[in-house]
């Protein structure tokens, strides 16, 4: 009888059981290079709220998504809603460079400057800080519930939650006053908005970062899924030299007639010791001896590990390093400059190119010009025809401007603006709406004439706007 169809055989667990994993701590200059971008982006995120800014009109905050005045402060650059195009081609540009890089050097990204490497890699400093190295911890992971692993675990988890609200206040800070809100968020006075922001990003960064770790990595990223796609035999990733490490006899400790690399090379054994430190050391727990695997996030700290153990015994460094498939098997360094890498390269500068021209070459104001419908024309006692038009100006200089209009393409034309404005004024970094009737004699030849709307500021600071419309005649 199949185990399956026996009663008295136990089931198989649909869900394997997570084994945490204790990454030991390694110095070198991956770790390094890992402790400064980590230093940078959390230095960006936490401070940047709290950079005042000097404007004419708006806040005074560095950077601030402003949803009710729909204004995207960012330092000088202003987006209103009519340039939202902007975060599309910005949105382009993350994926192309994202190819791009991906291309080169595999999930660096991944191992650098993925949001959640970098509050793991805090949350792990926590724990290690607290609950001690790596043996340390596990032993308090095995010890029964006690004294000691209460006050360890509670401690550790307090410090994380810290660090998670203070990041989901942070996070809430870009879309708000950050000093005003941390008035009013303490004193209960905030939106109900700013404290269900704060408790989610609060919640998801603790469990993301603290609980969860290299389970998001390797089940919930999409990134893991489709970056094979985009590797190739030229493609660095963080590999090792099975050549060298295994040798003809395979990978063997050290002992007696196996201390020396002449020793171990006479009897075909590799250079790999097995001492496990790459294991030991990997967040995500895996074995960079098994070759490629989606769980590598190439963060390179099995390098700085392998790198440590060669160099203490004098012998040459690399047996994990940065290296393509195609230098593995045949020696040949990658070229760089192959098809794939120069048109995400081209793509990547095109976006950047066209993302600055937006930005540098956005219009100081617009202007748009809807007919009223209802009714389309009037023809007046004095025999003209009147056409109504719905004018929009929207300013987005931080100064005000004054403008005169005119209308084309009507030569006996006489244009009054609803409430008797001899200019059309607009607050900096504001819209106004005028009503304005347009008449000219009744020409029975035609029923449409197309005309155009044209504003000119007074003092010449911007260039005339023009928008087209049309006029009817019956």
């Amino acid at each position: 009888m199949a185990h399956h169809d026996d009663p008295s055989y136990p089931a198989e667990p649909l869900y394997q059981a997570r084994e945490p994993i204790h990454p030991k701590a390694i110095h070198g200059r991956f770790r390094r290079f890992k402790d400064i971008v980590l230093l940078v982006a959390y230095g960006v995120f936490f401070l940047l709220p709290w950079v005042r800014w000097e404007r004419g009109v708006g806040p005074d905050q560095a950077v601030m998504f402003d949803i009710p005045s729909r204004r995207y402060y960012l330092f000088d650059l202003v987006i209103h809603p009519q340039d939202m195009f902007l975060l599309a081609g910005f949105l382009i540009l993350a994926a192309w460079l994202l190819f791009f890089v991906t291309g080169l050097v595999g999930r660096a990204f991944c191992g650098y400057f993925c949001f959640q490497t970098l509050w793991t890699d805090v949350f792990m400093k926590v724990e290690a800080l607290v609950q001690g190295d790596r043996n340390k911890r596990m032993r308090l992971e095995k010890q029964p519930w006690n004294g000691e692993k209460l006050a360890k675990k509670g401690l550790t988890i307090l410090i994380w939650t810290l660090i998670a609200f203070w990041t989901g206040f942070t996070f809430t800070s870009y879309w708000a006053d950050a000093p005003q809100l941390f008035v009013s968020f303490f004193t209960l006075d905030a939106a109900s908005a700013a404290y269900i922001t704060t408790g989610i990003l609060t919640a998801t960064t603790l469990v993301a970062a603290g609980f969860a770790r290299e389970q998001v990595c390797i089940y919930m990223c999409p990134y893991a899924r489709f970056q094979s796609v985009m590797f190739d035999k030229e493609t660095l990733l963080v590999s090792y030299d099975d050549a060298r490490g295994e040798g003809e006899a395979g990978r063997r400790p050290l002992k007696q007639g196996l201390m020396t690399l002449e020793e171990r090379h006479a009897q075909g054994v590799g250079d790999c010791i097995d001492c496990n430190l790459c294991v030991q050391v990997c967040p995500t727990g895996i074995d960079i001896r098994d070759g490629l695997q989606l769980e590598c996030i190439s963060c390179g700290l099995c390098i700085d590990a392998c790198d440590q153990i060669m160099t203490k015994r004098g012998w040459p460094t690399g047996l994990i390093r940065y290296a393509s498939e195609q230098e593995l098997e045949t020696g040949e360094k990658p070229n760089l400059l192959k098809f794939r890498t120069i048109g995400y390269g081209v793509a990547t500068v095109a976006a950047t190119v066209l993302l600055l021209y937006g930005i540098f070459a956005r219009a100081p104001a617009d202007l748009t010009v809807h007919q009223v419908r209802q009714p389309l024309f009037t023809v007046l006692a004095s025999g003209d025809v009147q056409n109504n038009y719905n004018v929009k100006i929207n300013n987005k200089l931080q100064e005000p401007l004054e403008f005169q209009l005119a209308v084309e393409g009507l030569p006996e034309a006489r244009v009054s603006v609803v409430g008797g404005f001899g200019s059309l004024d607009v607050p900096a970094d504001e819209s106004r709406k005028y009503l304005v009737h347009v008449r000219v004699p009744r020409d029975v030849q035609v029923s449409r004439r197309e005309i155009q709307f044209i504003l000119t500021e007074q003092n010449g600071r911007i260039e005339p706007l023009e928008h087209d419309a049309s006029f009817v005649f019956r």
